[in-house]
């Protein structure tokens, strides 16, 4: 499991990112490969939502220097930690992208 200091940052970002209370439920190790390359091999924070609209579950990480913090909430096509970092990492490639 991650240090308390580490759940407390993602936890303060996920309730004032999405404005409801989270309260931290596991941590999930996810290894992302793509055409025999990793993508990302992390552990991945579950949160259970409490007064959010539409999700009832929120992963979380963190990457990079400075350390910036992914959320993504539990709503389709996300349903487990490990589609939350497909959708994470799909979203940094297209951000990175020249345009």
């Amino acid at each position: 499991m991650a240090n308390k200091d580490y759940i407390e940052r993602l936890q303060l970002t996920i309730q004032h990112l999405h404005k409801c209370a989270a309260v931290h439920r596991e941590t999930v190790p996810v290894h992302e490969v793509f055409k025999g390359q990793t993508l990302w091999n992390g552990n991945v924070e579950v949160f259970d939502l409490g007064g959010h609209p539409k999700a009832k579950r929120c992963y979380g990480w963190t990457y990079g220097e400075p350390e910036e913090f992914i959320t993504i909430l539990e709503l389709p096509p996300v349903d487990s930690a490990q589609s939350a970092v497909k959708v994470g990492v799909s979203y940094q490639i297209k951000k990175a992208r020249p345009k």
